[in-house]
């Protein structure tokens, strides 16, 4: 049996792909990072290392953007396409966890 079928992504032009991309690329970073999910130092100074290539690559997409003369970030278009990337589940490990009982 096959997985459900992921809606389209929305139209998007180059730059906002690009800043969707990189965007994710530092959640994913960031929740690799985040104390109260990961489970050796290692792995967080790994991906503290990569993040800071990754936040350089955000702010030239959105640097792009900006002298291409796109001012604005259209949220609903963009949110619809971090819901299709999975940027709903991606995002959460950022956040801190609710308490465990016990």
């Amino acid at each position: 049996m096959l997985p459900p079928e992921l809606p389209p992504l929305p139209a998007l032009t180059r730059a906002e792909g690009e800043l969707i991309d990189r965007y994710l690329e530092v959640v994913d970073l960031l929740g690799r990072i985040n104390p109260a999910r990961t489970e050796t130092t290692y792995t967080a100074l790994r991906a503290a290392q990569a993040l800071a290539g990754r936040a350089t690559a955000l702010r030239d997409a959105l640097a792009l953007m900006h002298q291409r003369g796109e001012s604005e970030l259209h949220a609903a278009t963009l949110g619809r396409a971090l819901r299709v990337l999975d940027g709903e589940r991606r995002s959460r490990r950022v956040a801190v966890p609710p308490p465990t009982g016990g």
